[in-house]
C-alpha cells in the first residue's frame, strides 16, 4: 500500500513509543487495523450502494431508452456495487495481517473466491437482462434467445468453478482445464442433454421451426396447445386443458411433431371427415326422385348439364332411369353446400370424394377449410354441417353404415303428392 496511507494501520512502532510492551503493541496495532479497513470497507459501501447507485437511477430514470431500466431492474448495478468494499478489504487485509501469512493469505482466497462469486451473480443478472432487452424488439416476436443465454451463463459459471478450484488447490487454471480433457468422456455423459438441447435449439432457432405461441401436438408426449418458454433443456407446452407438458428440446429435433402456425397465420383451418355410406341404399335415380330433387339449385343445375351432354352424345341417350344415382345427387348436394356456406373458406380447397369401399361401407370424405381458426366455431360449424348432412340423407334414399347393420331397404323420400311442391323443398333446410 501508498506509504502515504501506511498511518492507517502502522501504528505499532508508536505504541511502543508510549511504553507498551511489543506484544501487546502488535495485538493494539491488529485490532486497530481491523477496525480501520472494516471502516473503509464500509465507507466504500455507502459510496457505491447509497450515492453512486442513486445517482445512477435517477440518471436511467431520466433517459428515453429502456435497456438501461432493465439492466436496473435486474440489479445488474447493486450486484457490481458489491465489489468495491470487498475490493478494500483484500488490498488492505496484507498490511494489517502481514506478520500472519496463513491468515492473511485465507482470508485473500475467501475475499477473492467472494468477489467472484459476486462477479458471476452480475454477470447472470446482465445476461437476463439481455434476455428482456431482447424481449421488447419486433426481432422477438416467437424467437426465443433464452437456450442462447443458458449457454453463455453455463460457461461463465464453468470459468468460475474452475477459477475457485484453482485458488483453493494453489494449481493453475490451465492444468485444471488440461486435467479436465481426460474426463471429457464423463463430462458429456453428465451433459448429454444440455448439449443435445443446444444443437437442436440452434436447428429450432436457424429454421424458424417454433416460436413461443405457436399451437403444436406431440402425440408421443401428450401435448396440444400453445408453447409458453423454450429452453436450453426443455419445451413448455400449455395444453388446451391448462395442463403443462415438459418436453426436450432435443425431442423437438429427433420425433415429429405438428406445428399449426400456419392455420393461424392464414387465419383458416382444415377440417376432413366421413359419411359411411350402407352400399346397400346406393341405387339408381327413378323419375320420381329425379323430379322431387330438381327444386335445389345444385341438383338441377348438374341435371341439366347432364341433359346437355346426353343428346349431345353419339347415341343420342337422353337423361333418363339409370343414368344418375342418388349418391351422385348426394355428392353434388354437399359440394353446394360447401359453396354456399358461409363460415368456409372459398379460396382453399373443398373436395367431395369417394374412397374405396371396405367392409364398413363408402366412405365419402368431406374436405373443406373454416373461417378462423377459433376451436369453439370450428367445432360448431362441422357439428351443424353434418347433422344436416345426416338428416337430408334418407331425402336421397341413402342410409349411413351401422354395425350390426339391418337388412331393411330405405325409400326415398318423394314428396307428398297432396302437398305444394314448395313445401317439399323445405326439408332440404337453409343452407342453400
Amino acid at each position: 500500500m501508498n506509504h502515504k496511507l501506511r498511518f492507517l494501520f502502522d501504528i505499532q512502532e508508536l505504541l511502543q513509543k508510549w511504553g507498551l510492551d511489543p506484544v501487546q503493541a502488535s495485538t493494539v496495532h491488529i485490532a486497530f487495523g481491523i477496525v480501520n479497513i472494516l471502516l473503509l470497507a464500509w465507507l466504500a459501501d455507502i459510496i457505491t450502494r447509497r450515492i453512486i447507485i442513486v445517482f445512477i437511477s435517477r440518471a436511467v430514470a431520466r433517459t428515453k431508452t429502456i435497456w438501461d431500466d432493465i439492466l436496473l431492474e435486474k440489479k445488474v448495478f447493486k450486484r457490481i456495487a458489491h465489489l468495491a468494499p470487498s475490493m478494500v478489504l483484500w488490498y488492505s487485509v496484507g498490511h494489517v495481517l502481514s506478520q500472519y501469512p496463513m491468515i492473511m493469505t485465507l482470508t485473500q482466497k475467501t475475499l477473492t473466491i467472494y468477489m467472484i462469486v459476486v462477479t458471476l451473480m452480475a454477470i447472470n443478472a446482465f445476461l437476463k437482462g439481455v434476455n428482456a432487452i431482447y424481449q421488447t424488439l419486433p426481432a422477438a416476436k416467437g424467437r426465443s434467445i433464452k437456450g442462447y443465454v443458458q449457454v453463455a451463463q453455463i460457461i461463465f459459471y464453468s470459468i468460475a468453478i474452475i477459477s475457485i478450484v484453482s485458488i483453493l488447490t494453489d494449481t493453475p487454471s490451465g492444468k485444471l482445464i488440461t486435467g479436465l480433457g481426460a474426463a471429457a468422456a464423463v463430462l458429456l455423459l453428465v451433459f448429454r442433454d444440455t448439449i443435445l438441447g443446444l444443437v437442436a435449439g440452434i436447428q429450432l432457432s436457424a429454421n424458424d421451426m417454433l416460436r413461443i405461441g405457436d399451437w403444436i401436438t406431440m402425440a408421443k408426449y401428450g401435448a396440444n396447445g400453445n408453447v409458453t418458454d423454450v429452453t436450453l433443456i426443455t419445451v413448455k407446452v400449455r395444453n388446451f386443458d391448462k395442463t403443462i407438458t415438459t418436453i426436450p428440446t432435443y425431442a423437438m429435433v429427433s420425433d415429429s411433431f405438428v406445428n399449426w402456425r400456419g392455420t393461424e397465420e392464414e387465419s383458416t383451418r382444415r377440417f376432413t371427415k366421413y359419411l359411411n355410406i350402407d352400399m346397400k341404399s346406393v341405387t339408381f335415380c327413378t323419375p320420381s326422385m329425379i323430379e322431387h330433387l330438381n327444386g335445389i339449385k345444385p341438383i338441377r343445375e348438374f341435371i341439366e348439364r347432364h341433359d346437355k351432354k346426353s343428346k349431345k352424345s353419339e347415341t343420342g341417350a337422353m337423361l333418363h332411369e339409370g343414368e344418375l344415382t342418388n349418391l351422385t345427387l348426394f355428392r353434388k348436394y354437399i359440394v353446394g353446400v360447401l359453396r354456399n356456406h358461409s363460415g368456409l373458406n372459398l379460396k382453399q380447397t373443398m373436395l367431395v370424394h369417394q374412397l374405396q369401399p371396405t367392409e364398413k361401407g363408402l366412405p365419402l370424405e368431406v374436405i373443406a377449410f373454416v373461417k378462423g381458426t377459433d376451436a369453439l366455431s370450428f367445432e360448431e360449424l362441422q357439428s351443424d354441417l353434418f347433422d344436416h348432412l345426416l338428416a337430408v340423407l334418407p331425402e336421397f334414399g341413402l342410409s349411413i353404415f351401422q354395425n350390426p347393420t339391418g337388412s331393411y331397404n330405405i325409400e326415398p323420400n318423394t314428396g307428398n303428392k297432396e302437398k305444394k311442391p314448395e313445401k317439399s323443398k323445405d326439408r332440404f333446410g337453409k343452407l342453400l
